[in-house]
C-alpha cells in the first residue's frame, strides 16, 4: 500500500522535530527526486547534509503503512 502525499507530510509533522530535516525528507519522499545532487541544490543543502538528514531519519519507515 503506498501512502497519499498528506499522510506522508502528516507523518512526518509528527515524527520528526527538526523542520529542515522534515523539508528535506518532505522532498525526498513525495517529489522523489532524480539524485541526491538534485534533491541538495533544491534544498540549498550540501549533498552529505543530505545524506546524513536521511540517514538520521530513516526511522521514520515504520510508521508507514505496509
Amino acid at each position: 500500500m503506498e501512502c497519499s502525499k498528506t499522510e506522508i507530510l502528516k507523518i512526518l509533522d509528527e515524527y520528526i522535530h527538526r523542520k529542515e530535516d522534515r523539508k528535506v525528507m518532505a522532498e525526498y519522499l513525495t517529489d522523489r527526486p532524480n539524485s541526491l545532487e538534485q534533491l541538495a541544490e533544491d534544498c540549498e543543502l550540501s549533498v552529505s547534509t543530505v545524506k546524513r538528514i536521511i540517514n538520521r531519519n530513516a526511522f521514520i519507515y515504520k510508521y508507514f503503512p505496509p
